[in-house]
This record gives structure tokens, sequence and C-alpha cells, in this order.
């Protein structure tokens, strides 16, 4: 299934005419807040999980 330029271009504009640009920038900057937040977890994650190893470690 291949999509073109053209079908894309369709696309688009049904999505606008459904949403609306307002709407549709709204979903954009709560999806890449997600992302962010989602970034962040993952690199308290791996910080907490180096500072675990570090601390047994130091007990071994």
């Amino acid at each position: 299934m291949n999509l073109g330029p053209t079908e894309l271009l369709i696309i688009l504009v049904i999505v606008l005419v459904l949403f609306g640009v307002g709407r549709i920038s709204r979903i954009g900057g709560e999806l890449g807040s997600a992302v962010a937040n989602f970034r962040k977890g993952l690199n308290d994650g791996s910080k907490q999980e180096a500072e675990k190893k570090a601390g047994d470690e130091t007990q071994a």
C-alpha cells in the first residue's frame, strides 16, 4: 500500500476539516509533552538503576 503525495494531501485536508487547525495544534502540543515526559521517565529510571548498581558495588 503506497501512498503518494496526492493521497497524503487529501488525507491532510480531511483531517483539517474534521478536527480544525486549533485542535490539531493542541493535540500536537500534548503529544510533544507526553514524549518529553516519557523520555524524562526513561532517564530517571536509568539514573536510579545506575545509583542502585553503584550502591551494590560499594557494599560488596
